[in-house]
């Protein structure tokens, strides 16, 4: 049984300009102890997505199954429960603290909501504090005392308080320097290994996503275009707008980036208020043919273990 499975989630805005498709019938799982990526372009709905996998926003219809247990009607205390299997770290590791806040007391909100005893929580805040690698007396400081990754640490730590099954990593490394970056992932990787935790990490960063993924999602405008392993995806792309993220990636050598085919993608991304008819990418596929402005296509197997939404793949 997978830990995460997604069927037909929509998420919808009621706007005054119009109704806003974030989200846009995806469906998908992710095992115990496996890192899904999810990449794209600012905008797609990836983030979205996130969220609701947290009820911090609403599904408009679909279902979001975690463990077992469907989480629309969870209110209340059950509600508080599935949370403490599913935590998320958020982009912005300065604003996801409160500055007002000590970092032991931020690191230890979740524990005193779940009712520890005043001692059982400290304990547990050096305990979390050192597997991320910051010092005990880190407790008694303040966000603005330390750097950029050390307050991602910080929101790790308070991430992994009540021993999570899945934690939504969204754009957790995107605010950092390119060194710093690293040693977050690494860190993650280390977590992942020693508490066999899952992710569904969140990026628009394909080099990030390349070295922490087992499997990578690409979505677009809302939707899923393509799904696979993480060399799968690499190695043979099948989706064109996934080899247009992979062909605008950075490559360290520059003999690889002169072999590398460009693939340009064409124009804007549509408004998610007023989404293309048929394929969601046909306005910006140069290979785009009648069937693909008239009929959307379906994610569907395309090789072992590998999907694609297109009719050419």
């Amino acid at each position: 049984m997978a830990l995460l499975s997604l069927r037909d989630v929509h998420v919808r805005f009621n706007t005054a300009a119009g109704t806003v498709h974030a989200v846009n019938g995806v469906s998908v799982d992710l095992a115990v102890g496996e890192t899904l990526g999810l990449v794209g372009e600012s905008g797609c709905g990836k983030s979205t997505l996130g969220k609701a996998i947290l009820k911090l926003v609403p599904v408009a219809s679909g279902a979001i199954v975690v463990d077992g247990t469907d989480i629309a009607p969870l209110r209340g205390a059950a509600l508080a429960e599935m949370r403490r299997k599913v935590q998320m770290i958020f982009q912005d590791p300065y604003g996801s603290l409160n500055p007002r806040s000590t970092v032991g007391r931020s690191v230890a909100q979740p524990l005193v909501l779940a009712g520890w005893t005043p001692q059982a929580v400290a304990e547990r805040v050096d305990t979390l504090l050192g597997w991320v690698g910051l010092p005990a007396d880190a407790r008694q400081r303040y966000p603005h005392e330390f750097s950029g990754g050390q307050r991602q640490r910080i929101g790790i730590a308070r991430a992994l308080a009540l021993s999570p099954r899945l934690i939504v990593c969204d754009e957790p490394v995107s605010a950092l320097d390119v060194s710093v970056r690293a040693q977050v992932i690494n860190l993650l990787e280390d977590l992942k290994g020693q508490f066999g935790v899952s992710y569904l990490f969140i990026s628009h960063d394909l080099s990030v996503v390349e070295h922490i993924a087992d499997r990578v999602a690409v979505m677009y405008l809302g939707t899923l275009v393509e799904l696979g392993g993480r060399d799968q995806i690499w190695r043979n792309p099948q989706h064109p707008y996934t080899r247009a993220l992979l062909a605008a990636a950075p490559v360290a050598n520059p003999k690889l980036a002169r072999t590398r085919q460009r693939t340009v993608l064409q124009g804007e991304l549509p408004s998610p208020l007023d989404p293309p008819s048929g394929c969601p990418f046909h306005s910006r596929c140069t290979l785009a043919q009648d069937r693909c402005r008239a009929e959307r296509p379906l994610l569907r197997p395309v090789s072992s273990g590998a999907m694609a939404a297109c009719h050419l793949a």
